[in-house]
């Protein structure tokens, strides 16, 4: 089994400290590497040899918050996951966070079961989406939304690509289902980020359903 690497980004010590041990205790994961901060965290990635393959992200902290260091991991660190664990319930911070390149969304009074849950689906399906999260989400869809009712002209294999992303297929799925590379669906998907002003695969499943591409 391949050992995933793992982040964390949380400034308070306590809660750090007790995220690694539960971390480490799950089979297949282990922390590499811990900060209190996104400037912390760059600090770290600059100078450390083991890069996390997904990174835990707090939303609220000093110096750099979650969504602005998201938006640094997204466009500087592509290959890590993320995934915010917060304490904050609220519509906008889960919209910002997955909006800046966050795969999932969890509260920090999760179980350990269901922490262990998202990483797995993070790792393997490239998403975590839990009652919350959909909750939230369709909340979201019933509200006017300018950035998302905005029509947009998307050809044949984007529109298919599109409808396949909405569900729980893996980019390495969907490319054997279209039958084209890997890297094909990566231009697939960078194209419909550059054309949607979107960031994430979260963002692309309510641009389809908004414009009603695909059915809740």
């Amino acid at each position: 089994m391949k050992n995933t690497k793992v982040g964390l980004i949380d400034d308070h010590q306590l809660i750090n400290d007790a995220l690694a041990a539960m971390v480490n205790g799950f089979e297949g994961y282990t922390v590499v590497l811990q900060a209190f901060n996104g400037e912390d965290m760059i600090a770290k990635l600059k100078t450390h040899e083991e890069e996390p393959d997904i990174i835990l992200l707090d939303v609220n902290m000093p110096l750099m918050n979650g969504f602005e260091t998201a938006a640094w991991l997204t466009a500087n660190k592509p290959l890590i996951n993320l995934l915010a664990l917060s304490m904050n319930d609220d519509d906008i911070s889960l919209i910002k966070m997955m909006r800046s390149g966050c795969k999932g969304y969890l509260l920090k009074e999760s179980s350990n079961n269901e922490l262990k849950k998202a990483l797995d689906e993070v790792m393997t399906k490239g998403y975590y989406y839990n009652e919350f999260v959909t909750g939230k989400l369709i909340h979201t869809l019933n509200r006017n939304d300018d950035a998302l009712l905005a029509p947009a002209r998307l050809n044949e294999k984007e529109t298919e690509f599109l409808k396949m992303a909405c569900t729980e297929m893996t980019y390495k799925d969907i490319a054997a289902k279209m039958f084209v590379s890997e890297r094909t669906i990566d231009g697939y998907r960078d194209s419909l980020f550059d054309k949607l002003h979107i960031k994430t695969r979260v963002g692309l499943v309510l641009y389809a359903i908004k414009q009603g591409i695909v059915q809740l």
